[in-house]
């Protein structure tokens, strides 16, 4: 129940989570409760099971857990979660005609009674569909049979920017019964629908990570689309949970069916499927026979060496943008860094301006004119010359702003938008991009990886990967399995009705043996290549990853504190626990960062070994006023 009490001199709402039966020291005072909030209790056991469960995994406070999961109503001693209400938000209503379901094809229809045997053995099955497979319509038609049985279904999905066509898709055959529940949605609609959640009905909940922390009672079917997506992962602040596994344990807990959904399996689901622990129903075909797009490489190298660039464009792609624009047809342009340019360099004493708060050089923002650090937000107006020696400063690298303007260099008459994280700041921004470029008022749509995920246009002839080694260039172990799930991806957006699309991949690496994976679309070999190389370095999923996270204002505190960490974790841990590893962004925000790596063999006692961590931590007088943080199974 929630609970108005007094906290020092005021009055705060807290929440009842038992009642304690040990009696108190006599130094003790205890105060009273000043009221009952509630009619009924707000939060139901089956969260607080989840809720413990994840403070226990994932080595962060249960305040932590409750933080993230409750709206922020919670704490407004003045909200009624009863029944009834005087002052209620109206949710928006689907006022458009329900349609008819689609007929299943051949193979939608054969995956979805493998999914349904999957489930006789399995509470979790991976469907494994190409792009533009149809599993959207199968997740459809397993929705259905759950609403109709009266239960509840929460749909996954990584990215805010999902929800908009999915959400359009949903309503025009669920109707009402659908409700979006993420991060943008106001404060008082949250709590709505958190309020509605305690008094359920049959109801689709379609949201990104933070939905799996809602009230459910009825819960019969998770759907985790796009499963392999690190978005699922989260980062800061605590608890840095995954939503995919928080989402598996949710239906275990409710005894429901977990459909995880993707065209490129993470490296971990799909040894979970090869292995038996989940179910495995594939779909190799796209729906109504199309082909999988056709892959072009452009060897960087050479079109420089002969000078066959236009700006950041080699002249074939050039030639094909030009080509299919005047066709009437649409093109996406992926380069994954977003702002004009990632960093500035003096010619002169090859200094870069860096950020005062954070140990990293500023991104250009052109259309501001400024530069600005996108890990705290400390921005400066672009200087003149080198703010270090008085130099010349020259541009390096370049990010979406970047490419937008140049597109309208070479194709003047093209109506271009940028579709990143500085252009969709707005509330409604993901859905007017998307809603332009679906009704054709714009030709060319440049973006990060946010234009790789999920989304489907039908006249969509071209794809460009503009840059592609920045994708795999990455000092991390999962850097080729993430490079290829981009690549692939991205890839699907091309061609998804009519005629086969292309993608043009410009690469300075083309013997790159990544590329020849992708260019098959071949994500078997690809995996068995992974899995031999995880396997033989005893990376996940053959081992379980911890991160220890020590942060300080004092890089000197940091730095002993760490190193006497390690040394205690060592003659626990052996050759499990890495040295202190010092990140290459190693101040964020004014905090000096060191961090160790355990990795733990997959079949030892992970709960020990974490209560092994936590006590050498403990007794480690350096970590007096260094924060310490855990991230477990980071990504």
């Amino acid at each position: 129940m929630r609970v108005l009490v007094p906290l020092a001199k005021k009055e705060v709402v807290g929440i009842v989570l038992g009642e304690r039966r040990e009696p108190v020291a006599e130094h003790v005072v205890l105060r009273n409760i000043i009221a009952v909030l509630d009619e009924m209790p707000i939060v139901t056991q089956e969260q607080l099971r989840l809720w413990q469960w994840i403070a226990e995994y994932y080595m962060c406070p249960i305040g932590d857990v409750m933080a993230a999961a409750l709206p922020a109503k919670i704490g407004d001693k003045s909200y009624s979660f009863s029944p009834v209400k005087k002052r209620r938000v109206r949710l928006p209503e689907y006022t458009g005609e329900i349609e008819p379901f689609h007929t299943l094809d051949a193979q939608q229809a054969t995956a979805l009674s493998q999914i349904k045997t999957e489930w006789e053995a399995h509470d979790t099955t991976l469907l494994f569909g190409v792009t533009s497979s149809g599993k959207t319509e199968v997740y459809m038609h397993l929705i259905r049979e759950q609403l109709e049985e009266g239960k509840q279904v929460l749909y996954l999905v990584p990215e805010i920017a999902l929800t908009t066509q999915l959400t359009d898709r949903l309503q025009k055959v669920f109707g009402e019964q659908v409700v979006v529940y993420h991060s943008r949605v106001t404060d008082a609609v949250r709590a709505e629908i958190y309020r509605q959640q305690l008094y359920p009905k049959p109801r689709l909940i379609v949201g990104a990570r933070s939905a799996v922390f809602l009230p459910f009672k009825d819960l019969g079917l998770v759907i985790v689309d796009e499963e392999h997506e690190p978005s699922y992962k989260q980062q800061d602040p605590a608890p840095r949970y995954h939503a995919r596994s928080v989402a598996i344990m949710l239906a275990q807990m409710y005894g429901a069916k977990v459909l995880l959904g993707t065209a490129t399996p993470s490296v971990e689901s799909y040894y979970n499927a090869q292995t038996g622990k989940y179910g495995l129903v594939t779909m190799k075909g796209r729906f109504a026979g199309l082909q999988l797009p056709k892959i072009t490489m452009i060897d960087l190298s050479r079109q420089y060496h002969r000078k066959e660039m236009y700006g950041h464009f080699s002249d074939p792609l050039v030639e094909r943008m030009k080509s299919e624009l005047e066709k009437g047809k649409q093109v996406i342009l992926f380069q994954n860094r977003r702002g004009y340019a990632p960093m500035m360099e003096c010619e002169e004493c090859s200094k870069s301006p860096k950020c005062v708060n954070c140990d990293v050089p500023m991104t250009l923002h052109l259309r501001d004119r400024r530069l600005t650090c996108h890990y705290c937000g400390y921005s400066i107006p672009i200087p003149q010359s080198c703010p270090s020696c008085g130099g010349k400063i020259k541009i390096h690298g370049f990010g979406t702003e970047r490419v937008e303007d140049e597109v309208h260099e070479f194709v003047p008459e093209a109506r271009v938008m940028r579709m990143d994280l500085d252009s969709t700041g707005k509330k409604s921004a993901y859905q007017d991009i998307i809603n332009a470029f679906g009704k054709h008022e714009v030709d060319v749509l440049v973006g990060t990886q946010m234009v790789s995920k999920g989304l489907h246009f039908d006249d969509v002839s071209l794809v460009a990967v503009l840059n592609a080694d920045n994708l795999f260039n990455q000092p991390d172990f999962r850097c080729y399995e993430r490079a290829y799930q981009m690549l692939e991806q991205v890839s699907g957006r091309a061609g998804r009705k009519g005629e086969q699309g292309e993608v043009i991949i410009q690469t300075f690496d083309v013997k790159n043996p990544l590329f020849d994976y992708v260019m098959a679309h071949d994500y078997e070999r690809f995996y068995a290549e992974q899995i031999a190389e995880r396997e033989a370095f005893n990376y996940p999923p053959f081992s379980r990853m911890i991160t220890v996270i020590l942060r300080h204002k004092d890089v000197m505190k940091v730095h002993c504190a760490a190193n006497e960490l390690q040394r205690r974790l060592s003659q626990v841990f052996g050759k499990r626990c890495s040295v202190v590893i010092e990140p290459g962004i190693s101040k964020i925000q004014n905090l000096h960062i060191r961090t160790i790596q355990l990795r733990i063999e997959a079949k030892a006692n992970y709960g020990r070994a974490k209560a092994m961590l936590r006590e050498q931590v403990q007794q480690v007088p350096e970590l007096k006023n260094v924060q310490v943080l855990f991230d477990i199974d980071p990504m």
